[in-house]
């Protein structure tokens, strides 16, 4: 009688532990906030104040890891906010946003808000808008051109990170310039070469300059080309996104 009563409990403490162990998927939500403190440069070409109808192109530069951090006059070391430093003159607006994260990757989803903002409260064409990184903020741009295709008109990566999974989601009507140094220790060049190769594959507009015997600053040669930003004012949205 004895062994049958603990037969009983033992089966008895087994289904009880079964009934609480079963998976269970719990429906549930919650609203999740996050803030991103962005300083930042803005440029404005000399005769932006002219005339009050005229709407301006604008370039959104993303610096790289070097830059990052809480002193915005490091934004000033590469690429055009350092020409601006020198005295160089552009023709079209220049949004230099500051990454505050020393070790992390730019919030693009910020990146995009204070872009909007820039747009609203200037004057500035919409068809017209450039985007380009280096390094860290390369990566970031092919991030945006990803996640914001119908946004920009014209693309060009510096030795950036690249999302070749997912080089579909950009705008295949978006002309593309990507550079990198052959020699880079860095962000190897077989990120850029492969990224390109596919979206080549695809039919998209693509143009790949490899500098010889140059490691991972390749800004310098990129950004003081006055070619490209002739390029970049050449450029202009042509309608809805294609991919």
């Amino acid at each position: 009688m004895k062994t049958l009563v603990l037969i009983f409990c033992c089966l008895f403490i087994f289904e009880g532990c079964a009934s609480q162990s079963s998976p269970e998927l719990i429906n549930s939500e919650m609203e999740v906030v996050t803030t991103e403190n962005l300083r930042y440069y803005l440029y404005y070409p000399g005769n932006y104040e002219v005339n009050p109808e005229e709407k301006f192109p604008l370039l959104l530069f993303l610096h790289g890891g070097g830059e990052s951090g809480g002193n915005l006059k490091s934004v000033k070391r590469n690429g055009p906010p350092k020409l601006i430093s020198g005295g160089k003159k552009f023709p079209f607006l220049i949004l230099a946003p500051q990454n505050p994260q020393e070790k992390m990757w730019w919030n693009t989803r910020a990146v995009n808000q204070l872009l909007d903002s820039i747009i609203a409260t200037n004057k500035v064409d919409e068809n017209r808008i450039y985007l380009t990184g280096l390094s860290r903020g390369g990566g970031a741009a092919w991030e945006m051109a990803v996640q914001y295709p119908d946004k920009f008109a014209a693309l060009a990566v510096v030795c950036g990170m690249t999302p070749v999974p997912y080089a579909s989601w950009i705008n295949k009507n978006m002309p593309i310039r990507v550079y990198h140094g052959d020699q880079d220790k860095s962000i190897s060049i077989s990120e850029s070469i492969e990224m390109v190769a596919k979206l080549k594959e695809m039919g998209y507009n693509v143009d790949f300059t490899i500098y010889k015997g140059v490691g991972h600053n390749a800004w310098d040669k990129a950004y003081e080309n006055n070619e490209l930003y002739d390029w970049f004012l050449l450029q202009k949205k042509l309608g809805p996104v294609e991919n």
